[in-house]
């Protein structure tokens, strides 16, 4: 069981690392201009509104991060129908925005935390990390999934995640040895001589 668990894991990540590496860096850039965006916010026009102010920041890095990855991540995926593309994007983008805003309220009714570097830290680091894994798999299997069924090259990545992997056929009745045959051919060497 854990070996399979294992093989999957690497097949994953063989599969996906390349699409990760690029995710990963639209995702520092957008990490960057949403935590600025947060700061400012806390400290100026929305100040004592914190999970208002994680809204708009993160409505502001999903603006970036819809063209970044429509037009360099997943650009080989992009749907013919971009209102389409772009209300999926949208709702998965506001899924993972709920994440992130849950974790700020979490953090600061729940929890009491207050402080600015706190309340950053539920935001922009547990929140973010949960919605951004939330984020890449959603956009590569349900917002930019246009060639990915009709590309050999992608034919199987769903398997890797399902466990549904291609079956190998087995082999022909006629070209495995027949043990009873060999051992009654034996004997009859042996009984000749």
């Amino acid at each position: 069981m854990f070996s399979d668990l294992w093989q999957r894991l690497l097949g994953l990540i063989r599969m996906l690392w390349r699409e990760v590496a690029k995710f990963g860096t639209v995702g520092a850039v957008a990490f960057v201009i949403d935590s600025a965006v947060f700061v400012w916010l806390m400290h100026g026009p929305m100040e004592g509104s914190n999970v208002k102010a994680k809204i708009v920041a993160g409505v502001v890095a999903t603006i970036f991060s819809w063209i970044a990855n429509r037009f360099w991540t997943f650009r080989h995926r992009r749907q013919s129908n971009v209102g389409r593309e772009l209300v999926l994007f949208l709702v998965m983008n506001a899924i993972g925005l709920g994440i992130q805003a849950g974790c700020v309220f979490i953090a600061q009714y729940l929890l009491g935390v207050t402080s600015t570097s706190g309340l950053f830290i539920a935001g922009n680091v547990v929140g973010l990390f949960f919605g951004t894994v939330f984020r890449f798999f959603a956009y590569r299997f349900w917002v930019f999934s246009e060639t990915m069924e009709s590309d050999p090259a992608f034919a199987h990545d769903r398997g890797f995640l399902t466990g549904q992997f291609p079956a190998v056929p087995a082999a022909d009745e006629n070209s495995k040895p027949n043990t009873d045959q060999r051992s009654a051919q034996s004997e009859g060497f042996d009984s000749a001589r």
